[in-house]
């Protein structure tokens, strides 16, 4: 059987104007998510989605939950007009989002952990800067031997962050050892390396600071087994029970992204069409990449989000 996936981005797809197109003929989403979202945090999410300024949209304490916000509004839309996911998985800061769409967690409870993820990762950043950068061009083995040649050679941290696929890799760390294996990646042979601006050096163990304090807010949230199949991001395996997901957020802070795994994982699964709801397009480039030959659909927006919906009925009517 061909299978749909649903894949939720992370931090990074975020863009001023993200979801307020839905809005034309869902103006229902509002009361359903956007206010309720704003209540529970305290500040206008809502129109720092709609409006910006994109400057707002980079601070990591707002960027997760909007990104996740929007992420939950496409995915409301796309299950009004009957396309559903047979699994779903997400990047990083996705996996919350698809933690949701699979039933493990009420949407209001994810959102108060994203909001507190996004904050205790920008505190880490202010004790130690640190910074992101992907390398384009390497594979993953080497770009591990450039990390570890620089850790040792001078004492900061420095790690393999993301597995985005063939030939994209994230690093992460102390400002200086991003640094320094960007210049060591350039003289190797990298085509391209791109300084990412998240706020923070998420994804390496600098972040094994606030773990504790993170697991401490997951045991008051409920969580519960997932009713579809749910594929993690940091084991590349599927999650099975509430405990699985429980354990996978709280190792995600530290832990590398590993979507090469994970979306290799999903086509052995017989997925054939992946669906990225949220803003950007970042993770459909990937899974092109990873599994070439599968189909990918955006729902950026209201045109392209009505595009995937049209399509995956063309697709399914064919099928059946």
């Amino acid at each position: 059987m061909h299978k749909t996936a649903f894949v939720f981005p992370g931090q990074g797809s975020q863009q001023a104007g993200m979801g307020r197109d839905l809005l034309v003929t869902r103006p229902d989403l509002v009361d359903s998510y956007y206010r309720p979202a704003d209540e529970i945090l305290g500040f206008p999410l809502s129109r720092l989605c709609w409006e910006g300024p994109a400057e707002a949209l980079r601070d990591t304490a707002v960027t997760q939950p909007a990104v996740f916000l929007t992420s939950l509004a496409a995915l409301d839309v796309l299950r009004a007009r009957g396309v559903t996911p047979d699994v779903v998985a997400g990047h990083s800061l996705g996996e919350y989002a698809a933690l949701v769409c699979a039933g493990v967690l009420d949407w209001a409870d994810a959102l108060r952990l994203v909001r507190l993820r996004g904050q205790l990762m920008a505190g880490v950043n202010e004790r130690v800067p640190g910074r992101m950068a992907a390398v384009m061009g390497l594979d993953l083995a080497h770009v591990e031997r450039i990390c570890a040649a620089v850790a040792s050679a001078i004492g900061q941290v420095v790690e393999v962050a993301n597995d985005n696929g063939p030939a994209q890799v994230v690093v992460s760390g102390q400002d200086a050892a991003v640094d320094e294996v960007v210049r060591r990646a350039r003289e190797a042979g990298s085509r391209r390396v791109v300084a990412l601006h998240v706020g923070a050096p998420f994804h390496c163990r600098l972040m094994s600071d606030v773990e504790a304090e993170f697991a401490a807010a997951l045991t008051g949230v409920r969580f519960r087994d997932p009713v579809i199949n749910v594929v993690s991001g940091v084991t590349a395996d599927p999650v099975t029970t509430a405990g699985d997901a429980v354990a996978c957020l709280r190792r995600q802070l530290a832990g590398r992204v590993r979507w090469t795994g994970a979306v290799t994982r999903m086509t052995d699964m017989g997925v054939i069409r992946f669906v990225e709801v949220g803003p950007g397009r970042v993770l459909g480039g990937l899974c092109r990449r990873i599994a070439p030959g599968t189909r990918v659909h955006s729902t950026h927006d209201a045109s392209a989000l009505a595009l995937a919906v049209d399509t995956a009925r063309a697709e399914a009517d064919t099928a059946a």
